[in-house]
Parts: structure tokens; sequence; C-alpha cells
């Protein structure tokens, strides 16, 4: 058997193209996206810390077995490991990713864009040490708007949760293509590491649903992110593309995975994605929840205001977009967190009880109280075919809940209706300063006063900040 493989001459598939011209060659003039990447920057790093207080998460991070250790390799925020730039990519998406709590984007597919920056932020880090290469923060929020367009766009039209896979497939393909950027590649090694992107094997969704939702949920953006800068340091090694990853008969990803069909697209790649990417700032749910949970606290104060309490809720009726009932509408047993944020009626239940959603509502011992189970029994969604429609809408992207409360008295609250939630382009103006004390919590978690200080009055000032090489910062971030 010859070990001698020819390159492949044939052309390379046109989505596999766009998305690597995009990547090397598209200019970002968006002050807006600049703007908003600066705000995704920080609260995905803070993010990532408020995961460190959680032993599940802490467990899987650090070198691949332990001890290994590593000379100018790339620094974890909140913690003392020096790893390989791919490890390092996942620790840093594993964080990023564990809670829920970082930036959305809704659409046919849904996901969440930030989780490429551990990729990113380690394959800077790694470079500025290692190599002539030295990258600021600008260059990391250039290539985040990057990769939030590329997962974003493809996302617009394309639903893979209906053929049964991961979103984090989206985060494997725009991760490759811009640490190839990042990393130098030619134009023909970066298409050779976003075919092979394409071909990898891909995540099941099955960790994100009942029976078998569980903690591969959190990590596997994480590993996503991380085998991206695996497949972009093969190409460069000159490892060989597949030109008709995606368009190949019988054996191409479209007819073995995505039922025949190509891709559909929206609007071409420029900075959309960042410019309006939704944001997580009131409660650590999944995102479609994230207004139902808004209605309900509006309604726990109601509640509060005329003595009542969750024992006296004869019924809950959620009025919602069809994605929500798809992914998120569970009866029946939950067992682990990774179960309890993806149920509706959990997340709508814990502020009835206790007038706060937070992540350690989620864990075993809040779970076990007998009011939440009981109230979740009470709770219906309904499709509202309006919502639907706007939830789609590219004017709109709404995530519409409206919730109604019916009394064992006979009484009936008024319906309250949340079409955006705060963490919508729409309400930026709003959400952005509590964005901002999201990220100061989340530092308040890790570093003494001291270091907050100095870490907050450097990421507060846009253009300190742009300016500072990625390995000052993440030397600032490390422990």
């Amino acid at each position: 058997m010859s070990s001698h493989v020819v390159a492949n001459n044939q052309p390379y598939d046109q989505v596999i193209i766009d998305i690597v011209d995009y990547a090397l060659n598209y200019e970002i003039k968006s002050p807006v996206a600049y703007q908003t990447a600066w705000s995704s920057f920080l609260d995905t790093v803070g993010c990532g810390l408020e995961s460190l207080e959680y032993e599940a998460c802490r467990k899987l991070l650090g070198p691949v077995v332990p001890g290994l250790t590593f000379e100018n390799g790339v620094k974890v925020p909140g913690t003392t490991y020096v790893l390989d730039p791919v490890q390092g990519a996942f620790n840093i998406g594993a964080m990023i990713r564990w809670l829920d709590f970082n930036d959305t984007w809704l659409a046919a597919e849904w996901g969440h864009p930030s989780d490429n920056l551990g990729g990113i932020l380690a394959t800077a880090d790694w470079l500025s040490r290692t190599t002539d290469k030295k990258f600021t923060i600008k260059d990391v929020l250039t290539a985040m708007i990057k990769a939030h367009e590329i997962q974003g766009c493809i996302a617009l039209e394309n639903s893979f949760n209906k053929v049964g896979l991961d979103h984090v497939i989206l985060v494997k393909v725009a991760s490759t293509a811009v640490v190839a950027q990042m990393m130098g590649l030619t134009r023909d090694q970066a298409l050779a590491a976003v075919s092979l992107a394409w071909i990898d094997g891909h995540s099941l969704r099955i960790y994100r649903h009942f029976p078998n939702a569980g903690s591969r949920k959190s990590w596997a953006a994480g590993d996503a992110t991380a085998r991206a800068v695996r497949l972009a340091l093969m190409a460069q090694a000159g490892e060989m593309g597949y030109p008709s990853a995606l368009t190949a008969k019988t054996w191409g990803f479209y007819d073995v995975s995505f039922k025949g069909q190509p891709f559909k697209f929206q609007r071409p790649y420029s900075s959309y994605v960042m410019e309006n990417v939704l944001f997580k700032i009131s409660f650590p749910a999944e995102f479609h929840s994230q207004t139902a949970v808004e209605a309900a606290m509006t309604i726990y104060q109601q509640m509060q205001a005329a003595g009542k309490t969750s024992d006296d809720i004869k019924k809950i009726t959620i009025r919602t977009h069809e994605a929500c009932i798809r992914i998120i509408d569970k009866k029946g047993p939950l067992t682990n967190f990774a179960d309890r944020d993806h149920c509706i009626q959990y997340m709508v239940a814990v502020p009835f009880v206790f007038g706060r959603l937070t992540a350690r509502d989620y864990e075993d011992d809040i779970a076990a109280d007998p009011r939440i189970d009981a109230l979740r029994e009470k709770i219906v969604c309904v499709e509202d075919t309006g919502y639907s429609a706007d939830y789609h809408d590219p004017e709109k992207r709404s995530i519409a809940n409206a919730v109604t409360v019916e009394f064992n008295d006979g009484r009936v609250f008024d319906e309250v209706a949340v079409e955006y939630p705060l963490g919508h382009a729409r309400r930026r103006v709003e959400g952005i300063p509590m964005l901002i004390e999201k990220y100061k919590i989340n530092l308040a978690r890790i570093y003494d006063a001291d270091k907050q200080k100095k870490i907050a009055d450097l990421c507060l000032d846009y253009d300190k900040l742009a300016a500072t090489p990625v390995n000052e910062f993440m030397d600032l971030m490390a422990l």
C-alpha cells in the first residue's frame, strides 16, 4: 500500500472559497461591530471566570495529562495553567461555554459565536509569545467579528439541529478559518483547513436533549474550537485539502449529513452578526427562555404585592415561538444541571418560587425543592405563529414570550409579554451598563481588589485595551 497521496487539483466548493476569502481578505470597517465586539470580549472572558467556581468545569482544565508543562505557551485566564495552543483553546473555550451565559445567535440554527474566542485567544497568545507575529486585542476583536459572521451567516438559513448535528460544527468551521488567517496560512492552506473542518467528525446533539442531556454540552464548543486550531496547524504543515468536501456525490457533507441539500444564504459575509448578536445579561438561561424568565420576574413582583406565592398558582401559560417549544419545552424528570438549564418550565418555575434565577439554581440542592417540580407540571407552552415569524424576520429577530398566570382562587393576572430580551440589539443602551456590571462581578470572583481595579481600568478603556498586546493581557488575567 503506497503512502504517497497526490493533492487534488479540482476547484474548491464555492462555500469554502467564500469563507476563506472573507477570513483572509475582508476589511472590517463598522464602528458598531467593533464596539459590540468589545462588549462581547469582556462578557465572554467574564463568563469563563465565573465557570471557575464550578468543580465540574475545573476538573477538565489544565494540560492533556497532569504534569505537562510548556514554555511560552498559552495562559488560561483565572488559572496558573500554561498550555499548548490546542489545549489552551479547549480550556478557554470550555470555560466560556460552561454556564451557558455567553452571547447567542438565533436563526434557523442557533449557537454562541463567542465560543470561537477559545481558539482565537489561544492562537493570538501563543503566536505573540513564540513568533514575530504580535497581536493586539484589536486583532482579537477583528477575528471575533469574522468568526461571528461566518458562524452566524451560515446559521441564518441552515438548520443543523434538524439533521441531528450540534451547532458546534459551525464553531469548528469559523474558528478554523480565522485562526488560519491569524497563523498566516496561504490561501491554499486555508482552503485545505476549512475543507478538513467540514469533513471532520461532527458532534451529535444527543447531549442536549432528554433523556441524554449532560455536561458535554458545556465543553463541546471548547472541543470544537480546539479542533479548529489543530486542523489549521495540520494544513500549515502541508496536509492536503478536499475541494468537494461539501458537494461530492454520496460521500460529501451535503449527501451524508444534510439530506442532500446545499446550504442557503441570506446575505454575504460582512459584520451583520456581531452588530446584532444577543447578550445574556439578566439570566444564565438558554436564550429562547430569556424573555419568559423576564416576564416571570415581573409577575413575581406583582404576586408579592398581592400576597401570593407559587403555592397559589393553578396554571401558567407561556405563549411562545416554535423554536422554544422544539428545544426547551420539557416534561418529566430532570437529572442534572444541563437538563435543567434547557427546560423552560424549570427556568420559569424558579423565579416564581424564589424570585431569582442564577447558575446556582440549576444545582441538585435547589432542584430538590418540591415546589419547583410541582409548578413545572402546571406550565404549558403554546405556539404563537406570529412570534415564530418574528423570530426569523431579519429586521426583528425577536425572541418573544408572553406569560399568563391563573391562581387557585380564580384570579388571572394580565399577561406579561416581552418581545426582545435585555441583551438584544434593540435594547443595547439599556443593556450594556448591566453587561459591564456583570463583568465586574465576575472579576471579583477571582481577583483581589487591586487587581480587579487594574483589569477594569484597562478593559473599560476601549482605546487602551485595543492597543494592548495579547500576551500582556493574558499575563494580567493569569494567576
